[in-house]
């Protein structure tokens, strides 16, 4: 039975494959420029559009946050405080 040591696929062999791959900078920056010409940017109605529903799904979320918190809040205050109805 052999190690793992022993097998071909080391970090030994990994790490010369990695030198072999690497880009220079200029590389690195025309495949950024390629990767940027293929994003779709929104027209201005979709964007319109997804700042109004951002917008309301975001102030959906404050009221829900600020019920439980009101909510609990007053709840801790009566228990912690024995509050009476007077």
């Amino acid at each position: 039975m052999s190690s793992v040591s022993d097998s071909p696929a080391t970090d030994k062999g990994r790490q010369s494959d990695a030198g072999e791959r690497r880009t220079g900078p200029v590389t690195f920056y025309r495949q950024v420029v390629a990767e940027l010409r293929k994003v779709v940017y929104p027209t201005r109605e979709q964007l319109v559009t997804y700042f109004f529903v951002v917008m309301s799904f975001v102030l959906v979320m404050i009221a829900i946050v600020s019920l439980l918190d009101l909510g609990l809040g007053k709840a801790v205050f009566a228990i912690f405080t024995g509050a009476d109805d007077v």
